[in-house]
């Protein structure tokens, strides 16, 4: 399982902002992010696929009221970012 450098900024900077008012549930969203990413190992089509790319190999998963999109190739899972479910979606950025 990789992490791009986007998706670990974008970790960082969800945890840092609910740190700010809670680092004990900060440091539980970030757990349970990594939680629901080590499931993909066993079940990585368990993700949809996301609608504004229509690629089968870009999935996601949604964690709370965030969207963890990845790239499932190969069986290699590769986790692309993290989005709040209400932020628009750079499909360039993906695509990087």
């Amino acid at each position: 399982m990789n992490w791009s450098p986007l998706a670990i900024s974008r970790l960082s900077e969800v945890a840092k902002y609910i740190a700010l008012d809670n680092p004990v549930a900060a440091e539980r969203w970030v757990n349970k992010v990594f939680a629901e990413v080590e499931k993909l190992s066993e079940f990585p089509e368990s993700g949809r696929i996301v609608p504004e790319v229509g690629d089968k190999t870009i999935r996601e998963i949604i964690r709370g009221n965030y969207r963890i999109i990845y790239r499932l190739k190969d069986r290699e899972i590769s986790i692309l970012t993290l989005r709040h479910v209400r932020q628009v979606l750079s499909i360039e950025m993906l695509l990087k």
